[in-house]
């Protein structure tokens, strides 16, 4: 990096810089802030605002690093669960966003203890904070590992504290004010995410010798372009059927089912801004993916063009695709786009996080203590408990994770959300009532049957591998589970 001028205390700096904006922030909105600023912003949230802020929170450093270097092997099949996410969005615009305005829900999973009881609240509770805790701690494990990696073990620092470090900086600007902090700093953090791709986008068309029309023929004339995959077969991950189903599920239950991103809908100041504001973010989101795999394209171009190595797995020789992006701007572009890099890193890496800090710690106080007015000294430790539980993950993952992360994201995602699109959907599809008390113990049984037929599929299924569609075999199990569990007389809709 020297030769680019682009030195570890130079990265330092931008760091360092970039946290005292986001401080600054935070002490200009956390003024006078009480529980409902940290749980919902007193409902007074600009829906345009939200839906800005959304993209960078549902993007997050996994989209930023991993779907650029996944171009290399699955190509721009991303697009096909893209088209599924609309069916899925469309579905919590109409859906699920009239029901929790109408039942005037601080955490969604409100809903379950209304509809079933006691234990189903609890339960659902339970899923999201783990689903949380698992997503948020794979989107800083790879901003931590580049920061590292390039950046902090040039001073001797070590992973565990590089990382200790970031969720730190993450914790002491969200522990206020809450999402009243939260819906401003990822407004910001979502331009700059945005900002650093459209300038890598156009780096990279510079350094090939190419304008835009011509980079765009290039990526299409590439190995990298094609986006369906109709001819392949249903044991394929790449299948558009599987990709597509899969992204309106994952859609509804990653977002529509996710207190975390509701948290920031249920802001808003009224159920129409609200499904404005889910309208415009899924505009947005097609755009910056598709922006993205573009950028990646081209990266996976030039370094073909350059003679660039690119990082390789010692053990199987294969390419690191997380780390392609981080290695060419940071080692062999121009110093700026390195900086840009950093900052867009960042940026999509914290506004993914301190919105986790915050739902998790809205759903702990609300759906499992049942405490809208929880001493400020009780939600201050909830908030370093799972600071401290996402620090303990992201080192499990420093360790066992080789895949690239954004397929992890989604195929634990389908372990541990399909529970809770049970429960919500057999909370609206049907009337029954349930016997509340036996629901934790299926919601533990579904994932583990899905398991079982997962790894059995090749042999039960005639050959069958699940991908993403995971999530639905999970959510039917749980179903039929509650079914089970049904009382004989019918439940009485609320209105």
């Amino acid at each position: 990096m020297s030769d680019l001028n682009l030195t570890p205390m130079v990265l330092l700096m931008v760091i360092v810089g970039y946290f005292a904006l986001l401080s600054l922030i935070s002490i200009k909105t956390s003024k006078g802030a009480d529980n409902l600023d940290f749980f919902n912003g007193h409902k007074q949230s600009p829906w345009f605002v939200v839906a800005f802020g959304m993209v960078g929170a549902s993007l997050s450093g996994v989209t930023f690093i991993s779907l650029p270097g996944s171009v290399y092997s699955a190509s721009f099949s991303y697009i096909q669960m893209i088209m599924g996410y609309a069916f899925g969005y469309l579905f919590i615009m109409y859906v699920l966003l009239p029901l929790y305005y109408r039942r005037n829900l601080i955490s969604i999973y409100g809903y379950l203890n209304q509809r079933f009881g006691f234990y189903s609240q609890k339960t659902g509770s339970v899923f999201f904070i783990l689903s949380r805790i698992i997503g948020a701690s794979f989107r800083m494990y790879l901003m931590t590992m580049v920061l590292h990696d390039f950046v902090f073990v040039h001073f001797g620092i070590p992973f565990w504290l590089t990382v200790l470090f970031s969720l730190f900086l993450i914790w002491s600007y969200t522990v206020k004010a809450g999402i009243k902090t939260i819906i401003w700093t990822d407004t910001l953090q979502t331009f700059f995410m945005i900002a650093a791709v459209v300038v890598a986008f156009i780096t990279m068309t510079s350094q090939l010798g190419m304008g835009f029309s011509s980079a765009i023929t290039a990526i299409k004339n590439s190995d990298y372009s094609q986006t369906f995959f109709f001819e392949r077969g249903w044991s394929d991950k790449l299948n558009f059927f599987k990709l597509f189903l899969g992204g309106a599920f994952m859609a509804i239950v990653m977002t529509g089912l996710d207190q975390d991103m509701m948290q920031k809908n249920l802001s808003c100041k009224t159920l129409k801004e609200s499904q404005k504001n889910m309208k415009w973010f899924f505009v947005v989101l097609v755009i910056v993916n598709i922006m993205i795999m573009a950028l990646g394209a081209l990266l996976y171009i030039y370094s073909a063009k350059q003679g660039i190595n690119l990082p390789l797995n010692a053990d199987t020789g294969k390419i690191i695709t997380d780390k392609v992006f981080p290695a060419l701007a940071l080692n062999h572009l121009p110093a700026y786009l390195g900086v840009v890099f950093l900052i867009g890193l960042l940026a999509a890496a914290y506004s993914s996080a301190d919105s986790a800090l915050t739902s998790l710690t809205t759903s702990f106080c609300i759906d499992i203590l049942d405490k809208v007015n929880v001493q400020k000294s009780q939600r201050i430790a909830i908030h370093i408990g799972f600071t401290l539980a996402i620090f303990a993950t992201i080192l499990m993952f420093r360790y066992f994770m080789e895949a690239s992360a954004i397929h992890n994201l989604f195929r634990v995602a389908g372990f541990t959300y399909g529970p809770i699109l049970g429960m919500f959907a057999f909370g609206l599809l049907t009337r029954k009532k349930i016997n509340d008390k036996f629901v934790p113990f299926i919601a533990v049984l579904a994932p583990i049957l899905t398991y079982i037929i997962d790894v059995n599929s090749v042999q039960l299924l005639g050959g069958y591998k699940f991908g993403f569609e995971l999530l639905l075999l999970n959510g039917i199990i749980m179903f039929i589970g509650l079914f089970l569990l049904t009382k004989k007389h019918s439940y009485k809709l609320a209105e």
